[in-house]
């Protein structure tokens, strides 16, 4: 009963296997995806140049940013006039001829801003002696005459208004000290960047090129950095062929062990077949001996029971009568047809060791990714060997570079305006000392007259506050005075000074605000350099940067400041194709065409031999389907005895109890114990052999109508996997050898491509040039010409209001001082 699903369940398994080799024949290997080619291979290369690369400086936001803005629109109304190109061609190309009054013209402003400083410097000396004339006649600063109401008011407006004019001196002069101090602050770091840039620029200009195979330095640094891709294609050359192999062994297996699983099937079917077979003679011939020898026994058995139940003595045994005499031998297993001509067929088999062929297919299967490497060890080293040539390829984009004659008189053009700029640096870093020095020392003088003016006043009311009598002597009161009168004469003694130091830094930054920075950010000086016949011919900027003679500063400066590179500035894309010297296909050809000619057969598997083959083939051929199995199925459904011996030998015991006759029960008694004894010991072990055969006939019934399909399919699944197998590792080798390409390609392009945009971009780019140029707009004009103007400007303030200041003092002077008559 158990072999019938059983069989059910291996047929529907074995159509499933047929139907998946099927699909995979019908769908190669070559369909699969690339799963060698991953996503994630993205190189990273080191930054070759940060080294060289000039830092772009900004102007830094700051609370004097309205102070500035202030100066720079004093300064624009005085000089309105523009670039004076005519006058800087003169002075550049012959500077004997430039007139003096053409720089008058021009200097306009300045000219006027001189006429009133020369003013102030003569006023106040002479107006300093005159008043010590007068204070000598007692006049200026001296006593009042007489009271008068108005007084009190007076004097406090001129406390009020000599307090305003200090206030703001002491506001100008803070002003004046922060500048000054921001000046000295910028102008030494300042000053030391224009060498330190120049020779930054130089050290740019001159690392572009090659220099040494081992300089790692420019474009050779560049070059270098194929040791990344490199490394990591050789390190993907190591995993190579394990992956070609292991990809094989992962697509093919399904294929390959379902054939296996099949094979091992009907392997089986020939061993049970032959067992059941064996089973099967045996069984029918032993159930026909016992009939044999148990129908004389039945036959004897039935005559004396029924000769018994005859007897007249015999109660109520007419009803078991009939029983007894049908009691006779049932199915007759001699009529069955005969296995022996099949056994002999299957005899011997199996001559093979199915389960050692099927473990020595699995095995060779099994072993493909050993195989693989084995077979591409030499294919694997004559890859590595191809990546040390490429190397030597890719040196050649070093070796080829021409950017060497094109950069040397850039670098020497930087190397000599660092050399000239040396000893004007120095000059400057000494005027500057002085100037630190002499405005530190006005500045604290200033600081000594806001001290005396406040001394002053506080001396002066204090001591008003406590004089009874206006004509009265006070001595704080008088001394008040004389505090603000030593302010006065540090004023009048100092001023002339205060005014020549803020004309002359009003000179220089002033010149330095309107004539360079103010043209440097409208790039006005771009354009006079531009200009045909500005420069003279040692000063030619075109020909000493070597820049293409269509070209011009400010187009060149715009180019640089976009990014553009060398090349694109010089037209070197004329004498030297970049694009054409990196195309993926210059150095890989010979890599890919090694990998696109090697072939190897990695799926050579014996699954079945042919002395296995010929089993099968045997067992299909032996006739196992051509019994007619029905027949054993028919006879066993006849009993052995056709009337039940356990029932009738009951039915004699239950009348055995009912006779009255002793010698009649005897006999029932017996007859009973004789039909025991023969259901125990013949009748039951001849049932147990019909149940033996009905397994084997079951199993065997349900195999007959199916084996030459199946043994035909097996037969065909398995030359089909041994042919197949060869085919499709080689389309999968093909496959995987494609993706690997592919994946080692897309590195080189990587590299390539970032060689492409760092040369472009980063060591032969210009931009550091554009950048240096702004860095020295930002250093002049925003972190020196702007602190520098306003510590005049407020300087300047500090000077022109000592004028009210010592007009203030002096006046209220007198109000300090006892009144020479008391009118009402």
């Amino acid at each position: 009963a158990d072999g019938a699903p059983g069989s059910l369940l291996a047929a529907e398994a074995m159509r499933a296997a047929g139907l998946l080799l099927a699909w995979a024949l019908l769908h190669p290997a070559g369909t699969q995806q690339c799963h060698l080619a991953s996503p994630g291979g993205v190189l990273r290369f080191t930054d070759t140049h940060a080294e060289i690369r000039v830092p772009a400086l900004h102007r830094v936001p700051s609370s004097l940013d309205p102070l500035y803005g202030l100066v720079r629109r004093c300064l624009d109304l005085i000089q309105q006039n523009p670039l004076p190109t005519e006058l800087l061609r003169a002075a550049l190309n012959d500077p004997s001829s430039v007139r003096t009054s053409q720089v008058v013209q021009y200097e306009l402003g300045y000219v006027v801003c001189a006429a009133v400083a020369l003013l102030f410097t003569v006023a106040m000396p002479v107006a300093g002696m005159c008043f010590c004339y007068c204070r000598s006649r007692r006049r200026c600063g001296g006593r009042l005459r007489a009271h008068r109401r108005s007084l009190g008011c007076r004097r406090r407006c001129l406390l009020a208004c000599l307090s305003f004019t200090s206030l703001i001196i002491l506001i100008s002069v803070i002003c004046a000290f922060v500048t000054s101090q921001r000046v000295k602050g910028q102008m030494e770091p300042g000053l030391g960047a224009v060498p330190v840039t120049l020779r930054t620029l130089r050290q740019h200009i001159a690392n572009v090129p090659q220099v040494a195979p081992l300089s790692w330095q420019g474009v050779q640094m560049v070059v270098d950095q194929f040791e990344v891709p490199r490394q990591q294609i050789i390190s993907d050359l190591g995993g190579l062929s394990r992956s070609v192999g292991l990809s094989i062994h992962e697509q093919l297996k399904a294929v390959t062990y379902a054939a296996l699983a099949d094979l091992q099937d009907r392997a089986g079917d020939l061993q049970t077949s032959l067992h059941h077979l064996q089973i099967l003679d045996k069984t029918a011939r032993a159930l026909a001996s016992a009939r044999a020898e148990l129908e004389p026994a039945l036959r004897e058995r039935r005559q004396r029971v029924v000769a018994l139940l005859d007897d007249p003595r015999c109660t109520s045994c007419a009803s078991v009568l009939g029983r007894a005499q049908s009691l006779e031998l049932g199915a007759d297993y001699g009529k069955v047809p005969s296995v022996e001509k099949v056994l002999k067929a299957l005899a011997g088999l199996p001559r093979s060791d199915f389960a050692e062929m099927i473990r020595q297919g699995n095995g060779t299967f099994n072993s493909i990714p050993e195989l693989a490497v084995e077979r591409m060890a030499q294919i694997i080293q004559d890859l590595r060997d191809e990546m040390f040539r490429m190397t030597e390829k890719v040196q050649s984009i070093a070796d080829r570079f021409p950017l060497h004659d094109y950069t040397r008189p850039v670098s020497e053009a930087l190397e000599k305006a660092e050399d000239r700029s040396q000893p004007y640096l120095r000059e400057a870093k000494r005027f500057e000392r002085y100037r630190w020095i002499a405005g530190t020392v006005l500045c604290s003088i200033i600081l000594l007259i806001l001290a005396c003016n406040v001394t002053g006043m506080a001396l002066g009311s204090y001591g008003l506050s406590k004089r009874e009598d206006p004509s009265d002597y006070e001595c704080r009161g008088e001394a008040g005075a004389k505090f603000l009168l030593v302010g006065v004469a540090l004023a009048f003694l100092f001023s002339w000074l205060l005014i020549l130091l803020v004309f002359a830094t009003f000179l220089v930054g002033g010149n330095i605000q309107t004539l360079v920075c103010r043209n440097w950010v409208n790039q006005e000086i771009y354009k006079f350099i531009d200009t045909p016949g500005n420069l003279p011919p040692s000063m030619n900027l075109t020909r000493q940067l070597n820049l293409r003679r269509d070209s011009n500063l400010s187009a060149t400066y715009r180019e640089c400041k976009s990014g553009a590179g060398l090349w694109e500035v010089l037209q070197l894309d004329r004498s030297y194709n970049l694009d054409e010297h990196l195309k993926t296909a210059k150095y890989t050809a010979d890599f890919q065409k090694r990998l696109g000619d090697f072939t190897a057969r990695l799926g050579d598997v014996r699954l079945l031999r042919s002395e296995g083959r010929q089993d099968l083939e045997t067992f299909a051929r032996s006739g196992v389907d051509e019994v007619d199995y029905g027949r054993f199925q028919e006879e066993m459904k006849n009993p052995v005895v056709q009337t039940s011996l356990p029932g009738l030998a009951r039915s004699l015991e239950r009348l055995q109890k009912m006779q009255r006759n002793s010698t009649v029960a005897g006999r029932l008694a017996a007859e009973a114990r004789a039909l025991w004894q023969m259901q125990n010991s013949t009748v039951q072990a001849q049932e147990a052999l019909v149940a033996k055969l009905g397994e084997s006939v079951q199993f065997l019934s349900r195999l007959a109508p199916h084996l030459q399909e199946r043994v035909r399919t097996t037969l065909a699944t398995t030359a089909s996997v041994e042919a197949r197998l060869p085919v499709q590792a080689q389309q999968i080798l093909r496959q995987e050898i494609g993706c690997f390409t592919r994946k080692e390609l897309r590195y080189l392009a990587q590299y390539l491509n970032w060689v492409g945009q760092t040369l472009r971009e980063d060591v032969a780019s210009c931009q550091p040039l554009a950048t240096a140029l702004d860095n020295g707009r930002v250093i002049l004009c925003d972190r020196i010409a702007d602190p520098w103007n306003a510590f005049w400007f407020s300087l300047g303030c500090c000077t022109f209001f000592l004028i009210p200041n010592i007009i203030f003092a002096v006046r209220l002077t007198k109000h300090f001082r006892p009144i020479r008559n008391r009118l009402m």
